[in-house]
């Protein structure tokens, strides 16, 4: 499977990443890969669509958030093992 590039965002707690994968989802022709959380609370959400697109959601969160964003970053034209990393954070939501 391919990706043009994947947007990553970093919010504390679920109910702010719901919010901002709203925002992003409505800012730009993007769609939800999945999300993944760590210690402390900390939601990490995966987007995917075409380089434009992923910077134009991304974007509108570091900008515009209504909760602070810890963390963004926009990987054009993913490599392989990036790729795997996302289908793993996919795999373990799905058996959940």
């Amino acid at each position: 499977m391919r990706y043009g590039a994947f947007g990553l965002v970093e919010v504390l707690g679920s109910a702010n990443a719901v919010i901002v994968t709203d925002q992003m989802l409505k800012t730009s022709e993007v769609k939800y890969e999945t999300h993944d959380t760590k210690c402390g609370g900390h939601c990490l959400i995966f987007v995917s669509g075409d380089v434009a697109a992923v910077t134009a959601a991304v974007d509108s969160v570091k900008d515009g958030s209504v909760c602070e964003v810890f963390a963004s970053a926009v990987i054009s034209n993913p490599s392989e093992e990036m790729i795997e990393i996302v289908e793993q954070f996919k795999a373990r939501r799905a058996k959940k």
